[in-house]
């Protein structure tokens, strides 16, 4: 077997058992916190890119502490949802694993949600909280705070992050949060010592100010509630009918992917990895920055993706390891001064959420001595299936996408039964669903059994929504179960677009939307307009009703067609794959008539101006990573 042969093999020490008796003291999350704390207190486990602030394990518990007690003060509890928009800030981290020590779950939401669709997140997971930052010359995130708050009765607590008295009515500035929670913590180490057995003969009220021994009393019990299995974080990811959906993330399935991983792109505790995906996506969350911590590693944060700040990031920070998805990667390589930054630092790059040519995979190799990609899914709190090849054989890696771990296996198998079980397990070769079980697969979406139960069989198989086969080489993908496009890495579902522009109802009779390759972002979203008889229709309307929509959604390219001339299928359904060819087509001339992606990935029509926000994050530029269903 070549060398190359056994770096396509997943993680093969990691199996179930390895991960129950060596790992165990990292089945929470806050584990590896706990862990890396004591071992190695002094050394560097957080960096803000942008304005070189550093936290090292022992401050970084520290804080995390602190805030864990402020949450309760404020009356969280195990099972409470906190709802953040916030860009990855070394502040936000702190507060996530706070949640993760006392059951609380914290929710980071995509800082380009329109209003709409904040609330309507928020009310789907019931949040207890929400965490906003000031407004920025990108948005006016005040507005959003004061629209949250007019809306969603139903949330307790509103904290922003903004300069003193900048704070909207209502809302708790962070800085006082963080400083009445220091406090706390002050009071909470008074009475350790005072011999008080937490939760004995205490009557904890659920959401009043506690005195430092009900704090503590309160505090412990909550933390005692937590187990591997109990519910960690949920990221929103988008599923068949296009809506978002919270899907919920158990302790267990982000340490397992974890440790897969940690593993199969052999981080470490030297690892120093550039984290520079929206908090809003896995990518970011459970296998970028969990991993790195999970692993003792050093994470360097980047509050906003930026081309140039992300590659004088690797520069200054001596960073090894890179993991984004293509568009991101495409959209460093057009700066005319790519080749002046110090990359010799990065021993490894990874990409993922996208098919690339092997001209794409050359460049990565010139980037690095190792290039790694796999299949990764939010249900799997997120990679699943790994391969990794040195640079002299990086076209290697387009044998397959990997294979999975021991830990938590793949199978092809036929469609989920009607009685809810998994279908018959397919053998080698043949073409089925890509199906996943064990410790990884999330514990469903939030308040909802019916989607769960399309998603994950009776019997504990998840059913991806791919298609494909497996064989030698790993997982070989054949197409998809929905049709998603993926602009920037993002899961956008034509559906909602299409809805959209429909709501013209006196000018649109029917809509039709698909994805168009792009080198640069992917995909382009081209949207098919049919007109209704004698309607007057232009492009610059349509333009102006998709400023409704999330940045990343907007269609880039309108195709005008009259009435009656959006195709068709047999069952008189949208005709997707005749939509498809007539956009490859017509590419030029599609193209030709639209303003040109700047060199940051936005056309020029929607690029936001301004110089950045007070979080110290750049402009708001659509990125994510992997797949996200």
């Amino acid at each position: 077997m070549r060398e190359e042969d056994d770096f396509s093999r997943a993680a093969p020490g990691l199996t179930a058992e390895r991960y129950e008796r060596e790992l165990a003291d990292r089945h929470l999350v806050h584990g590896a916190l706990a862990r890396w704390a004591q071992l190695k207190p002094q050394a560097i486990a957080l960096i803000q890119a942008e304005t070189g602030q550093q936290a090292d394990w022992a401050s970084f518990e520290e804080s995390a502490a602190a805030f864990a007690l402020e949450l309760i003060h404020l009356g969280f509890r195990p099972g409470d949802y906190l709802a953040v928009s916030l860009p990855l800030l070394i502040e936000l981290v702190f507060l996530e694993y706070a949640c993760f020590k006392i059951g609380v779950i914290p929710a980071p939401l995509d800082l380009r949600l329109p209003a709409a669709d904040v609330i309507r997140s928020l009310r789907l997971i019931r949040a207890k909280g929400y965490v906003f930052p000031s407004p920025s010359p990108a948005a006016d995130f005040a507005e959003l705070g004061r629209a949250v708050r007019k809306h969603c009765a139903f949330i307790s607590h509103f904290i922003q992050v903004s300069p003193p008295g900048d704070a909207i009515e209502g809302a708790q500035p962070f800085q006082a949060f963080a400083a009445h929670a220091r406090a706390l913590a002050a009071e909470y180490r008074s009475v350790q010592g005072s011999g008080f057995e937490s939760g004995k003969g205490q009557q904890l009220p659920p959401d009043n100010p506690l005195p430092a021994l009900s704090l503590r009393a309160a505090h412990d019990q909550s933390a005692s509630q937590v187990h591997r299995d109990h519910p960690a974080l949920v990221i929103f990811t988008t599923g068949s009918t296009g809506s978002p959906k919270p899907a919920l993330l158990s302790h267990r399935n982000i340490t397992c992917q974890n440790a897969a991983l940690a593993e199969s792109f052999r981080f470490s505790e030297n690892s120093r990895v550039l984290v520079n995906l929206p908090p809003s996506h896995v990518g970011c969350q459970t296998e970028l920055l969990m991993s790195t911590l999970f692993a003792g590693g050093t994470a360097i944060l980047l509050g906003m993706f930026d081309p140039a700040r992300s590659l004088r990031a690797i520069e200054e920070h001596r960073v090894s390891f890179l993991g984004q998805i293509p568009a991101m990667f495409n959209l460093e390589w057009r700066l005319k001064d790519f080749g002046k930054y110090d990359l010799s630092g990065l021993q490894f790059v990874a990409y993922g959420g996208n098919s690339v040519p092997p001209e794409f995979v050359e460049k990565l190799a010139s980037m690095a001595p190792n290039v790694a990609t796999g299949l990764g899914l939010t249900e799997t709190a997120g990679f699943c299936t790994y391969v990794m090849r040195d640079s002299a054989n990086a076209r290697d890696i387009f044998a397959g996408l990997g294979r999975d771990v021991p830990a938590y296996p793949m199978s092809i198998r036929k469609p989920i039964g009607e009685d809810g079980s998994a279908g018959e397990e397919l053998p080698q070769g043949e073409i089925g669903h890509v199906c996943f079980s064990g410790p990884q697969t999330f514990l469903g979406y939030v308040n909802d059994p019916e989607a769960t139960a399309k998603a994950v069989s009776t019997d504990g198989f998840l059913y991806t929504g791919d298609l494909g086969y497996r064989d030698a080489a790993g997982l070989h993908l054949s197409g998809r179960a929905k049709w998603v496009m993926k602009p920037f890495g993002y899961q956008v579902f034509p559906g909602d677009i299409e809805n959209h522009i429909c709501r013209l109802t006196e000018k649109v009779s029917a809509c039709g939307v698909v994805g168009l390759e792009h080198p640069v972002i992917s995909e382009e979203i081209v949207a098919f307009v049919e007109k209704k008889p004698g309607a007057e229709l232009t492009l610059q309307e349509l333009e102006r009703h998709a400023r409704a929509l999330a940045v990343y959604m907007r269609p880039h390219h309108y195709v005008l067609l009259e009435a009656g001339q959006l195709p068709l299928n047999r069952l008189v359904k949208t005709d997707y794959m005749r939509l498809q060819q007539m956009a490859r087509e017509n590419a030029a001339r599609i193209r030709d008539s639209r303003p040109r992606i700047s060199r940051n990935g936005i056309r020029q029509r929607d690029r936001i101006k301004g110089k950045g926000n007070p979080q110290g994050a750049g402009s708001l530029l659509p990125s994510g990573h992997k797949r996200h269903d």
